[in-house]
């Protein structure tokens, strides 16, 4: 099992890497006012971070060692159910062996008895308690036999789980990295191959389908967009930003009324979505719309 203190530690690792990625997210525009304050000795600004390649390779070398680390807890842990399964093998042949010399003595000391009482009825006995030996012995190897093999099921299914758990640890730590990669990517078809990545480890990924949309209309593919669009409010449909997105593609392909319908659910599910109903490109086409007109009027009303 985990120890407290490795927990703790993996904890504070994580911790620590979310303030780094918070740090290393930040806008250009904060980033260059940052640097303009601190300029004391210089008269040109340095307007790139040169910090980030060196956050990058931290994150990746903290997240090789996780990896070993889970690598060798199970080994640890492989290492201990064998000493466990061991020991108890030896537990279970030194307890039948010592029945058995138990049993043969007193089977001489019987014998011993009958020969000095009398020949006659010697042979029934010892008949008897051979049957009597084989039947304990059978019986006690049958109940050991099934306790191992209760064991031995037990250390399969939670050899099983670690694996799964490490498993989704992994795909948890290159889903991350792979959404770092694409906040820095250059191009829409970057980002794209990004998010396909994303998806062939976590085919459900609602945010992952909702930026793939996004992306996607930028480049003008406004019907792939819409079909991402409602695969992601299909899996939820309590997430804004689906219909949201839909609803830009909707508006991009002059399905006016549908889009605007999207709209109203997405600030329905999102109240802080109507701050950006005016401020949407994908929405310039709905402004001689009336009933988009009516919304933006009970928007502004309250």
């Amino acid at each position: 099992m985990i120890s407290l203190q490795t927990l703790k530690t993996q904890v504070k690792k994580y911790i620590l890497i979310l303030v780094i990625v918070a740090l290393n997210t930040l806008s250009p525009a904060q980033a260059e006012n940052t640097n303009n304050k601190n300029l004391t000795l210089t008269e040109t600004p340095i307007t790139k971070a040169l910090y980030k390649p060196f956050i990058e390779r931290y994150i990746l070398d903290d997240l090789k060692l996780l990896r070993q680390e889970q690598q060798q807890l199970r080994v640890d842990f492989v290492e201990k159910v064998a000493n466990a399964r061991l020991d108890i093998s030896d537990r279970a042949l030194r307890y039948t062996a010592d029945t058995t010399t138990n049993i043969f003595y007193i089977i001489t000391i019987a014998a011993t008895l009958l020969v000095l009482l009398g020949w006659r009825s010697l042979q029934d006995i010892r008949d008897n308690i051979k049957t009597i030996t084989s039947k304990q012995i059978s019986d006690l190897t049958k109940k050991y036999e099934k306790r191992l093999s209760e064991i031995e099921d037990k250390a399969r299914v939670r050899s099983e789980q670690i694996i799964s758990t490490q498993q989704g640890i992994a795909n948890t730590n290159l889903i991350h990295s792979l959404w770092v990669r694409s906040g820095i990517a250059k191009s829409e078809q970057e980002k794209i191959n990004i998010f396909d990545e994303i998806l062939d480890l976590a085919p459900d990924d609602i945010e992952a389908l909702t930026y793939k949309a996004d992306t996607l209309l930028d480049i003008d593919e406004d019907t792939w967009s819409l079909s991402l669009s409602s695969r992601a409010i299909e899996i939820d449909d309590k997430y804004a930003l689906a219909y949201w997105q839909r609803a830009c593609a909707k508006a991009k392909l002059g399905h006016h009324d549908d889009a605007i319908a999207d709209i109203k659910l997405a600030i329905d599910l999102t109240d802080s979505l109507k701050t950006e109903v005016m401020n949407e490109i994908y929405f310039e086409n709905l402004k001689n719309n009336k009933k988009f007109q009516i919304l933006i009027g009970k928007i502004e009303n309250n």
